[in-house]
């Protein structure tokens, strides 16, 4: 029998923090040589940026996450408790605070990215431990792949054992290898083509293949799966009351201009746990998500500034 707690009404964020810099070309990228650019430094991290996305729209939300003891620890401590409780984060010794450095085309697409996250692997099971009161008694929890496979194993059988929704973020195709060995009973997974791509060691090049991958995910016992899949949208699956699979693909809102692509699909999923977490229909929670992501693609920031609850839900209506 799963053990029941008196839930909070806090989220808890487990995963990345980190600092983005980002190096927007002004001509197309010429390689073996110097290249024109416009940086810009911001605050990032997929666990991070989840966390102030739903700080913003009006959710208490704790982060779980490991910093360097170090000047860009400051920084995102700084810049994050504004909307987010921050007294939980690990600060590590002799470990630099994690950095992911973009390189975007002139258009904004990124071209390559380099991720320093190895002080993730501080997120034992052991630290984790010591926060279980604080991870069990969570109305929700959101995890992402920067935590060692072993810590998400853990968090997955909290989340069982207390019966939390648990929400996995993969954060990029290398990392689907942590991903629990069992998935049932997951509450969502959000997810892209290509991480499906290497989770299920197939190729998805038609809407046909796209469509078997969610099956294969609601196979595992998921409740619900997102697989995105860029300029061709979205598509999302669940399983009805009558067992059978409910699978929905949802065109993109196409951008006329792209000014930042870097955090899109953290407000892709910032959107979607909102929208959750308020009651809406899946349908209604993969639109807020949409939209959010549409509109970050807008912003030169991560997490766009004029973000709020009400400002969403009016977004929604207009588009």
């Amino acid at each position: 029998m799963n053990k029941q707690v008196k839930k909070d009404t806090y989220i808890v964020c487990i995963g990345g923090a980190n600092i983005d810099r980002k190096y927007r070309a002004k001509q197309p990228i010429m390689q073996g040589t110097s290249n024109p650019v416009v940086s810009s430094t911001s605050i990032g991290g997929v666990g991070r940026n989840i966390a102030e996305n739903l700080g913003r729209l009006e959710n208490d939300v704790k982060l779980l996450t490991a910093v360097g003891n170090d000047a860009d620890r400051l920084k995102i401590l700084q810049s994050s408790k504004k909307y987010i409780d921050m007294n939980d984060v690990l600060e590590v010794e002799g470990h630099s605070t994690g950095s992911y450095t973009a390189i975007l085309d002139e258009e904004g697409n990124m071209e390559v990215a380099y991720a320093n996250m190895d002080i993730f692997d501080q997120l034992t099971i052991e630290r984790i431990k010591e926060k279980e009161s604080l991870i069990r008694s969570a109305t929700c929890i959101v995890i992402d792949l920067n935590c060692p496979k072993e810590t998400v194993e853990y968090v997955y059988t909290i989340a069982k054992r207390f019966t939390i929704p648990l929400i996995i973020i993969p954060v990029s195709s290398p990392k689907m290898d942590r991903l629990p060995t069992t998935l049932e009973g997951v509450e969502w997974l959000i997810t892209n083509k290509d991480e499906s791509e290497t989770y299920f060691q197939m190729p998805i090049h038609s809407h046909n293949a796209w469509k078997e991958a969610v099956k294969k995910w609601l196979q595992k016992g998921i409740k619900q799966v997102v697989v995105t899949n860029g300029d061709n949208g979205v598509m999302v699956g669940n399983i009805a009351e009558n067992n059978d699979l409910n699978i929905q693909c949802f065109p993109p809102i196409r951008a006329e201009q792209v000014i930042d692509v870097t955090g899109a699909g953290d407000a892709f999923c910032s959107g979607v746990i909102f929208g959750f977490i308020e009651g809406n229909t899946l349908k209604e929670s993969i639109q807020l998500g949409m939209i959010n992501a549409y509109k970050t693609i807008l912003s030169l920031y991560t997490v766009r500034l004029e973000l709020s609850k009400s400002q969403l839900l009016q977004e929604m209506e207009e588009l």
